[in-house]
């Protein structure tokens, strides 16, 4: 198999274009990570960014001239169809703790490359459909910080409008 170059680091893209503030944050950047109170800290080991694999999926589908079946219909049913395959892992295990106790080497394998094929899939879609993935996970951050406030929903999983006054 050939693999996909991967592109030049360029600071420009590695950095989000945005500061965002999260309202009811302290003026906190949202995206600053919080050190979390659980002994299992999980943190993925690579620096690869969004936009490298994008370039990468992009440079990979220019290579086999497949461009024109990447239309964002058919990458959205890629996507339904990698999330299916995704969820077939998890589908007769019953409920699962983190960090999946008891799973071999070869599920786990498994399941980061079904995990990678959806990632993937994504990425290319929001190329395609031009929507700069980075900005838009920062505004649905933002978002999602204003509708939940951490001091009203802390310890409950109930809808937002639970919440709204």
């Amino acid at each position: 198999r050939a693999r996909a170059r991967r592109p030049e680091p360029n600071k420009r893209n590695m950095e989000p274009k945005h500061a965002k503030t999260v309202p009811g944050s302290a003026g906190e950047d949202c995206c600053k990570p919080k050190p979390l109170e659980s002994e299992d800290v999980f943190t993925f080991g690579s620096k690869l960014s969004l936009e490298e694999i994008r370039a990468m999926q992009a440079n990979f589908a220019a290579e086999r001239d497949w461009e024109k079946y990447d239309t964002p219909r058919n990458l959205l049913l890629a996507l339904v169809g990698e999330v299916g395959e995704l969820s077939e892992i998890f589908q007769w295990r019953g409920e699962v703790d983190v960090g999946l106790p008891g799973w071999s080497d070869a599920d786990r394998t498994h399941l980061g490359q079904e995990l990678s094929d959806v990632l993937i899939n994504l990425i290319r879609l929001a190329e395609r459909c031009h929507v700069d993935l980075p900005s838009a996970v920062l505004d649905k951050l933002a978002l999602n910080a204003q509708k939940y406030p951490a001091e009203k929903v802390r310890g409950s999983n109930q809808k937002y409008t639970t919440y709204s006054s």
